[in-house]
């Protein structure tokens, strides 16, 4: 009241305008104090209930914040009371006492954020904000009362400048890192630490709780049991299945997508709802706008306004504009904090559900589908999270936005409501077609997975020659994927096309305007504030696509997540783990029924067995009989469908294929325990590793490549047993570790390690072996046959019941069946490029080149030169034809803006409307055609792209995967390529469009206001400068993320294989700790990067506001020459830079970042390759070759050039149909020969020819294709059983069976219900090591060539299977020249030949009977295989 009885002439009726004495004593005084005392309360709850992070130590600095401020009250309080006014106006004493008490809440918040461990304050900074420009304006009164405050204004800018001490280190930290990336490339030790709130532990420690609840919530009184698993171990029991409440299983599996979605709000929500308060603010001032405009506008049009009002309202725009800017960029920011925080979250639960699935579940979900889950559809919540408030609130924007159209046009707004209306049907049907082509991502599941297999088992691919076929799988599944991806984009063409035309329908409004009542007139402010509300309108209009779009993909990965989550995990009382006791029974089965699932048959039947502590037991029995299931019931891996189990103590246990980190060699045995040297020694020398260790280039620090690459099988199967020796555990639990190994290094490890006088002889172990000469030494001895226990007792006593134990003895009499010399199946890769430093892994080793390169022009060269130039031509002229159809319709309007009236009408509307019309039908038809042409040049390019990193990929030599982590590989097959599908076309649609539009904004300021261009070009060389600042550090950042990325997919990969190995270890919490490291890190990479980007875009968009100060106000300074139409034109127009430039800002970053995928992708070009697969007009015969007769003339083979002679002068004449043995010592370069005969490895010097032609000269798939291996290693792929025997689907039905049935499979393969049909799970893993080393013979006797190479085909077998192989190579191979490498030298003594190697020279060759006479190296090697 007392502000309203004052003079209006004082504040706005005058040319000098200024505020009352009562408004600046009161208002501008209440108001800051009026915003802290309503805050506080809120924010000192915050506080108290936030996670405690430390009381931070009294400064000098927060001392001399809080005297200042004290002394601030002080000279508030004695100013007012030296005012004389007070005698009259006692309200002029009030406000200084609200500020002086305001002043003392602040002081108790610094020091109550001092002791909660806060050091930046929002709530204190916009405090001093308010304040400083709340104390500002009484400045404008008088000179005398600027003297009389000038102490009270100094000492609050100090103190606000102190407390915003930290909001300037966070807006400068993104400069300080981009002025480091310019001078040089990033390093990840330039990246900042992520933030305590941000990191992995806490995020998941307060998903954990958030989750449990859910799960209570959603489960049933009386359902279920449930189950909760910790990743530690207590007492020294390693707990196989041990329990956490973070992944409490739903039986139902129901809804499993929504709870996850309830955890991620519970947990995000809060941080999420403050970054959505950002976006309200940012909306109620960007509808602030349009009306500042109408004043503007109105400004213009009335002649005897004073100039400071058109300054002022050109001011307001410029305020508002940068408050818009602030505001929408900490929603921005909020919101890819919680994106990150969210990708966190999901890839933590992936993550530890990987740990406790159950084997059944894991069969059904493959490694490509958990790669999936953690990098496409991550991304796909990830998106979500920008988009999801744009689903509630552009609707509210539209409303608003037709609220005040109402109000400029009155019900002809109703016109342009109804055309919205009309488009949310046709967009929503849209929408609905888009989820059901969501088939995409299970043709890209599909093909990870396969690739995944490829990379795996991609020796076995060449060595078959069968890279074309699954070429070919690859392909049908690329087609389906990106045919469902076509669909989909042609329907998003029409759903933005519709969206980005409906402005031009809302538009019609003017129609309708003019048309219904001839005295309405279209002036500019009704023109112009109309615009600028539809210009805002787009905006919501634009997002709900992406919005609904980006929704419906959410929702499809929220389902995938939930499906994979809610799979069957083990049960934790599967078995029943007790304390370790001395005399007792260490393990117990009683009664015991198992399965591999719930509904499943059972595998293992009446099992009833007791193992005293202490003992030895060994298991014995044919292929197939149920011993891995057996250790695999013990381990709780089945399901255990009646009976009991219980162990006593702590375990270990030794796979039968053995599992190996991509870590050191020592990382490996040690496996997180502490190194006690003594120990450690003892371990290497009893399992027989003291040897290798000379051999590898770094001992045990070398760097053992993914899968134990880089070690020969039996180096592998004696790491994985001094891993469980070193452990020191109560129980061992070994599969057949003695197969791989020589046989006296076999029988060192038995005497040293498992038997009586060995380091575990006062362990409890549980044998499985196919070695029946150790089991006189067992105190047990298990027969299993058909999945049950057929015979339990001593040695002795199973002998004297002459049952199935003795027939397996007498096959061991007849056979001499020990164990001999293992091969080093793949010493080559220990001198390759592997690092030698232990603090350097391998995947830094592959990948820490990318850091040093920006982004080159020439991945732009070859993304657009896949795409092609009709495609990019197209592109152009529809872009350009759209922007030009957009400025003529703004054109148009202008014009008919500046109409005058004639008796209160206009005329020609029916031209006017028909121009206008024509021109927005164009437009919309422009903009449908842009959007296609793109997406389907994306396709064309992604395409081409992905066939050729396929094709540089399967033709690189094996040595290029023994180097290159799976986990790069696949993650260009999977992140990279649907950046290349999607991310990289979308970026470029909005890149394209809003630069396009940025140039008309350009045009038209230039055509209304031709001095804007003295501000336009300085403008756009700062923008550019900043660009291109940016962009090094950016995309030096992107690589830095991709990088960091590829040990995540490594890691996932390597937990998945070998889940069984932690579980038994009881290393989960180990591995989740890594896990959280590994996201850690990428995540430290990631948040600058997101940081960078907000950085740049507040920077570029306040010189989009400089702009539209400056057109406004030119446009106020010659008001007397511009007509209102363009300076509406003009102004509404540059309102929209700000918009546009945060657009290109982030599309622009999108394809930048992006692009780096095109790079990733192409860098494999020029990696060196093998030879021509085949070789045309090629002279090679038919049935070439027709004897097999092979010579070596002078051969000499190395891995790299400058390293010793892996093979050297070898010189050997091998008959045709001549059966020849290849033996040696570890490292002695058997393998090396097979090697060099199927050009694994290329020659280094000399020939090899084979019936006369040299090798060399022929292609690679017409040589692997016309001679066969039998590998020691069985590897099978996910399809039929007929996929893995013929995949050219060459050969007939009989063939098949005929194959089978001499492989000894066909009794097996016809009981299946499926039979040839029957699925085989990724790496066959549905059938034992024996039935898939069967399959392996079995695709040996379908390719039917005259030379075969065996390559210790039988050390994963028992001695039956070994017989049935060796009787069927016997007869089916009779007219063909055989290569043994040795693994039992019985099966080599009725050889022709017998090649004895050392140290890749030929040693000595001869016949058997020969060689023995001699009584030289091939004498000794029988005597220690007890053949002599």
């Amino acid at each position: 009241m007392v502000f309203m009885s004052q003079d209006w002439n004082l504040t706005w009726y005058t040319s000098r305008p200024d505020l009352t004495q009562c408004f600046q004593h009161t208002v501008l005084v209440w108001f800051p104090c009026v915003y802290m005392w309503t805050c506080s309360p809120l924010y000192l709850l915050y506080l108290q209930l936030r996670p405690h992070r430390g009381v931070i130590p009294l400064s000098k600095l927060c001392c001399s914040k809080t005297v200042r401020t004290q002394t601030t009250q002080t000279v508030s309080v004695s100013a007012c009371l030296s005012n004389e006014e007070i005698q009259n106006h006692l309200l002029i004493l009030i406000g200084p006492l609200i500020r002086s008490l305001t002043l003392v809440l602040s002081v108790v918040i610094i020091q109550f954020e001092r002791m909660k461990g806060s050091r930046s304050s929002v709530l204190l900074f916009l405090f001093w904000t308010l304040l400083v420009l709340c104390s500002v304006v009484p400045l404008n009164v008088n000179v005398q009362q600027i003297i009389d405050q000038v102490s009270n204004i100094i000492l609050i800018r100090v103190s606000l400048r102190d407390k915003s001490l930290d909001v300037v280190v966070v807006v400068c930290l993104p400069v300080s890192l981009m002025v480091r990336g310019y001078r040089r490339p990033l390093q990840a030790a330039d990246l900042w630490s992520l933030r305590d709130q941000d990191s992995s532990i806490q995020i998941m420690t307060d998903l954990e709780k958030f989750w449990s609840q859910s799960c209570k919530q959603e489960k049933p009184a009386g359902s279920g049991t449930s189950w909760s698993r910790s990743w530690s171990r207590s007492g020294g029991v390693s707990a196989p299945t041990e329990e956490t409440l973070l992944l409490r299983r739903n039986r139902k599996g129901r809804g499993y997508g929504l709870f996850l979605l309830q955890a991620l709000g519970r947990s995000f929500g809060f941080y999420f709802l403050t970054g959505t308060l950002c976006l309200l603010l940012h909306d109620a001032f960007m509808f602030a706008v349009p009306q500042v405009l109408s004043l503007l506008l109105s400004f213009m049009r009335d002649e005897d306004a004073a100039m400071w009002k058109g300054f002022l309202f050109a001011s307001l725009l410029f305020l508002l504009s940068c408050l818009q800017s602030l505001l929408h960029h900490q929603y921005m920011f909020h919101c890819f904090t919680v994106g990150m925080r969210v990708k966190t979250a999901v890839m933590g639960l992936v993550y530890r559900k990987c740990l406790l699935i159950s084997s059944a579940a894991r069969r059904q979900c493959t490694l490509g589908e958990i790669i999936n889950l953690v990098s496409a559809d991550t991304q796909k919540l990830m998106d979500f999270v920008v988009y999801f408030n744009s689903l509630w609130v552009a609707p509210i924007e539209i409303a608003l936005c037709f609220y005040f159209l109402w109000q400029l046009l009155g019900p002809s707004a109703l016109a342009g409501l109804t055309a919205v209306v009309l488009i949310f049907p046709l967009n929503g049907f849209i929408a609905k077609l888009r989820s059901k082509l969501q088939v995409q991502m299970k043709f890209m599941d599909g093909r990870i997975k396969l690739m995944n297999e490829i990379l795996s088992g991609v020796k076995i691919l060449k060595f078959y020659a069968w890279e074309e076929a699954f070429l070919r799988r690859i392909g049908v599944l690329r087609d389906g994927e990106l045919w469902a991806l076509k669909k989909s984009q042609i329907l998003y063409s029409v759903s933005l096309a519709s969206f980005n035309s409906s402005s031009f329908l809302v538009s019609l409004m003017f129609a309708v305007y003019v048309l219904i009542d001839e005295r309405n007139v279209l002036d500019a402010q009704k023109i112009f504030v109309s615009v600028a509300l539809i210009n805002i309108l787009k905006t919501p209009l634009s997002q709900l696509p992406f919005a609904m779009s980006t929704a419906m993909q959410a929702v499809v990965s929220l389902r995938r997540l939930g499906n994979f989550l809610c799979s069957d995990e083990l049960r934790p009382d599967n078995v029943e783990r007790l304390p370790h006791s001395i005399d007792a029974v260490s393990v117990m089965i009683e009664g015991g029924t198992f399965s591999w699932t719930n509904e499943g048959l059972p595998c293992l039947q009446r099992i009833s067995m007791k193992v005293k502590t202490g003992s030895l037991v060994a298991v014995v029995g044919h292929v197939g009989s149920g011993k891995s299931s057996l250790l695999a019931a013990m381990l709780g891996e089945m399901e255990r469908r009646s009976g009991s189990v219980s162990i006593k103590g702590s375990l270990a246990y030794v796979p039968q294929q053995a599992w190996i980190q991509n870590a050191s060699l020592m990382n490996n045995i040690l496996f997180g325990e502490e190194r006690t040297e003594s120990w450690y020694q003892r371990v290497l020398e009893a399992c027989a590793l003291l040897p290798d260790l000379d051999i590898l280039p770094a001992g045990d620090a070398t760097e053992i490549g993914e899968k134990g690459l880089n070690l020969s099988g039996g180096q592998r199967q004696r790491v994985s047993l001094a891993r469980a020796v070193y452990r020191k555990s109560d129980v061992y639990l070994l599969d057949d570790p003695l197969s791989a190994v020589d046989a006296h290094v076999g029988q060192h490890i038995f005497d040293r390690v498992i038997g009586p006088r060995g380091l575990l002889k006062d362990k409890t172990r549980v044998l499985v072996t196919h070695g029946l000469s150790f089991l006189s030494k067992a105190d047990l001895v298990l027969v299993m046959d058909g999945g049950q226990i057929s015979e339990i007792g001593s040695y002795m006593e199973l002998m004297d019941r002459k049952g199935v134990f003795l027939r397996l003895q007498h096959n061991l009499q007849k056979q001499n069946y020990i164990k001999n010399t293992k091969r080093n199946k793949s010493i080559y890769c220990n001198k390759t490029d592997l690092p030698k430093d232990k603090n350097c892994s391998a995947t830094d080793h592959c990948e820490i080149k990318e850091l040093c390169f920006q982004v080159k022009l020439q991945m732009y060269r070859e993304y657009f030169k896949t795409v092609g130039l009709l495609f990019i031509m197209t592109i152009i002229f529809l872009c350009a034809f759209q922007q030009a159809s957009s400025l003529a319709y703004s054109y148009w309007l202008s014009l008919w803006a500046d109409e005058a009236p004639v008796n209160g009408t206009q005329s020609d509307h029916n031209l006017k409307l028909s121009v206008f019309a024509a021109l927005g039908f164009t437009q919309g038809i422009a903009m449908f055609g842009t959007t296609l042409a793109i997406a389907l040049g994306g396709i064309v390019a992604s395409r081409q792209l992905h066939a050729d990193l396929l094709h540089s990929v399967l033709h690189s030599p094996v040595s290029f995967f023994e180097v290159t982590p799976s986990g790069n590989l696949l993650n260009r097959f999977s992140r990279e390529m649907d950046a290349i599908d999607c991310m990289i076309p979308d970026g470029l649609k909005m890149m394209l469009g809003y630069l396009f539009k940025l140039l008309e904004v350009c045009i038209i300021l230039l055509l209304a206001t031709p001095f804007t261009g003295l501000v336009l070009l300085p403008l756009t060389a700062v923008y550019i400068f900043i660009q291109s600042f940016y962009v090094v550090s950016s995309c030096q950042l992107r690589r830095l993320e991709a990088v960091s990325r590829s040990p995540i997919y490594s890691h996932f990969n390597e937990t998945v294989q070998g889940a069984s190995v932690i579980r038994a270890f009881g290393e989960q919490r180990r591995f989740v700790l890594h896990a959280n490291r590994c996201i850690d890190n990428n995540q430290e990479a990631y948040f600058p990067r997101f940081v960078a980007t907000r950085w740049l875009a507040v920077n570029l968009e306040f010189l989009g506001n400089l702009l539209v100060l400056a057109a406004a106000i030119l446009s106020v300074q010659g008001r007397d020459e511009l007509s209102p139409g363009i300076v509406g034109l003009a102004v509404s127009h540059s309102l929209q830079v700000t918009g546009i430039l945060s657009w290109i800002v982030r599309s622009w970053t999108d394809v930048e970042n992006n692009i780096v995928s095109v790079e990733r992708v192409k860098e494999y070009d020029n990696t060196p390759k093998e030879a021509a697969w085949t070789i045309e007009d090629s002279f090679l015969p038919a049935a070439w070759p027709t004897t097999g007769n092979i010579q070596f003339e002078d051969y000499g083979l190395q891995y790299r050039k400058g390293l010793d002679w892996a093979l050297n002068d070898i010189n050997i004449d091998i008959q045709d149909r001549e059966k020849v043995g290849i033996v040696g010592r570890t490292g002695a370069g058997k393998s090396s020969l097979a090697l060099g005969i199927f050009r694994i490895l290329e020659a280094a010097k000399g020939r090899i020819f084979i019936d006369g032609i040299d090798i060399a000269q022929i292609g690679l798939h017409d040589l692997r294709s016309r001679i066969t291996i039998i590998p020691q290693d069985p590897v099978l792929f996910s399809g039929s059983l007929r996929m893995n025997l013929d995949p050219f689907d060459t050969c007939s039905e009989a063939d098949l069976w005929k194959a089978l049935e001499l492989a000894h499979l066909s009794s097996f393969v016809s009981a299946l219900p499926q039979k040839l049909d029957h699925e085989c799970c990724e790496g066959g893993e549905n059938l034992s090591l024996g039935q898939r080393q069967l399959l392996c013979l079995a695709r040996a006797l379908l390719r039917k060539t005259r030379i075969l190479v065996l390559d210790e085909a039988t050390a994963a077998v028992d001695l039956k299977t070994d017989q049935l192989i060796q009787s069927t190579i016997r007869s089916q191979f009779g007219d063909c020249t055989v290569l043994t490498i040795a693994h039992r030298l019985n099966t080599i003594m009725d050889y022709s030949r017998v090649i004895v190697m050392d140290r890749g020279c030929i040693s000595e060759m001869d016949s058997p009977s020969q060689l023995l006479r001699q009584q030289t190296h091939f004498y000794q090697m029988c005597i220690e295989a007890g053949l002599v």
